[in-house]
């Protein structure tokens, strides 16, 4: 059989993800602050581009200066003008002459305070200056290198313990732990072993107390030690920290050798201690969030449902800049090439968040729709629901109704929720014909459950189970555990003991 090159058309169908497709994706999957960047680099790259809003009005007018003698525009309101009459009433019933009260003959400073003004003006943003910038003069945050280096150097009144002091805030974790090991930083540094523990041990006294701890026990030790509490008593309660997670108070009276008064008082004393004494310095910024979405109470009992103004990107194409450009005479073909992908990409843009507002609107007003009950009496009410119901309401895929849900949050009468709150697990009821139940809800009915218990009637997990079981909840009994520990609730035997020196202290 002869081999040889032969040449056939094939006629198929493929979906192709352009560049300006899988953008479009992204945008749809980018919180608040993302999307502002984004935007804001484009709009640097593409000079058809605008922000909208009061800082990035597009002003299609030409200047007043250009327009003719008979278009340009007279003031529209009467206090504009000068009313000479008006002015002299003024001044008769103010007992003041305001001519020469902002003349340059007026004087530029208060004689009470001439310094102040002097430096006003010499300041960026000062008089003279179009915009003022108030974080300029907000405090900076402190630093918790620069505040340990400050007390170092009132510490240690040898260079060379100042020198290894300062060379071991860099083992200093963020909670204000030391990570390093004495040792090895001996022989990185060439110096003695006991030289490194001696400057370790004068480092715990800095401020803020704990730092420089190398445990948790440890870093509670210093405190109470600066404090002046740290007692036998007490110093055998930090020495104990696992049997105050256990809650295990038998054995902590025995160890302390405290009744239970003084017991409870001691555990509210560690309770009030900082774990993390660098957190004060973090300098990590509080980043705020802003609700996408906005959930309102109509009088009729319906839900208003709109974008939040905040957060929705305005961006517009300048027109007006991009038929001046067009009317200009010698444009190169590469230049016209440049402005017409300018203008492709312009519009793309706009289009975009246009869709981006209309599919996150889709969204959330399903989401509304579903969880009406929990909008109205709470998460009790919260009904379980997953992207696959949403999409088929909507006539989206779920991977779209994901993006849109990711980082996403909306403001309901409830409180700020991210949109995947409102996906949850279905728990099956107990009956096979009953209601399924969000995991949320179970969750929330098991909190409550426990806090409504008493010292002579504490809930095991099986009794829990048994009392959801009745409500109509089907949960094994290790769930109902895994949920418990979840949410940071001890076991049904250490709370009895809490609960039980609580009762005993009351009753005496």
């Amino acid at each position: 059989m002869a081999l040889g090159a032969k040449l056939f058309l094939k006629q198929s169908q493929s979906l192709v993800m352009t560049p300006q497709l899988m953008q479009s994706i992204q945008l749809l999957q980018m919180p608040h602050a993302e999307l502002t960047a984004f935007i804001a680099q484009e709009v640097e790259k593409n000079p058809l581009l605008e922000i909208g809003g009061d800082e990035g009005h597009v002003d299609e007018r030409p200047e007043a200066a250009e327009l003719p003698a008979h278009e340009n525009p007279e003031p529209s309101s009467d206090w504009f003008r000068e009313d000479s009459q008006a002015s002299d009433r003024l001044k008769e019933s103010l007992d003041s002459n305001y001519d020469s009260a902002f003349t340059e003959d007026a004087p530029t400073s208060r004689p009470d305070a001439p310094e102040l003004m002097s430096q006003w003006k010499s300041m960026p943003g000062g008089a003279g200056d179009e915009h003022v910038d108030l974080d300029e003069f907000v405090a900076s945050r402190p630093c918790l290198r620069d505040h340990l280096t400050d007390q170092i150097a009132l510490t240690f009144r040898d260079a060379r313990a100042q020198a290894i002091a300062r060379h071991m805030i860099d083992y200093l974790d963020d909670a204000g732990y030391f990570r390093g090991e004495p040792s090895e930083i001996a022989g990185n540094i060439g110096i003695g072993t006991d030289d490194v523990t001696h400057v370790l041990e004068r480092l715990k006294s800095l401020d803020p107390p704990g730092v420089f701890a190398q445990s948790l026990s440890g870093c509670m030790r210093e405190q109470l030690r600066q404090a002046d509490r740290l007692d036998p008593a007490m110093e055998a309660l930090v020495d104990n920290l696992d049997l105050v997670a256990r809650r295990d108070f038998q054995k902590l009276r025995r160890i302390c050798g405290v009744d239970d008064d003084d017991l409870l008082d001691m555990m509210a004393e560690l309770r009030r201690l900082n774990p993390k004494p660098a957190s004060a310095f973090s300098s990590d910024a509080t980043e705020s969030v802003l609700p996408d979405v906005i959930v309102t109470a109509r009088p009729g009992g319906d839900w208003q449902i709109e974008l939040n103004s905040d957060t929705l990107p305005r961006v517009l194409v300048n027109r007006p800049y991009l038929a001046e450009i067009k009317a200009s005479r010698g444009m190169s073909e590469a230049d016209q090439t440049f402005l017409n992908t300018c203008l492709q990409n312009a519009n793309w843009l706009t289009r975009s968040l246009d869709q981006r507002a209309r599919t996150i609107m889709k969204v959330a007003g399903e989401i509304v729709r579903l969880q009406d009950g929990f909008l109205r009496h709470g998460v009790d009410q919260l009904r379980p629901l997953n992207l696959r119901t949403v999409a088929e309401a909507i006539k989206m895929h779920e991977s779209t109704v994901s993006r849109v849900t990711s980082n996403k949050y909306i403001l309901t009468p409830r409180g700020l929720f991210e949109l995947r709150y409102f996906f949850t697990v279905s728990i099956a009821g107990a009956d096979d014909d009953a209601a399924s139940h969000s995991a949320e809800a179970v969750r929330h009915r098991i909190k409550r459950l426990i806090d409504d218990e008493t010292p002579a009637a504490v809930l095991s997990d099986d009794d829990i189970a048994a009392v959801l079981k009745e409500d109509g909840i089907t949960l094994a009994r290790r769930t109902v555990a895994k949920y418990r520990e979840a949410m940071n609730i001890p076991s049904s035997v250490q709370r009895r003991r809490e609960k039980r020196a609580l009762a005993r202290v009351a009753a005496g």
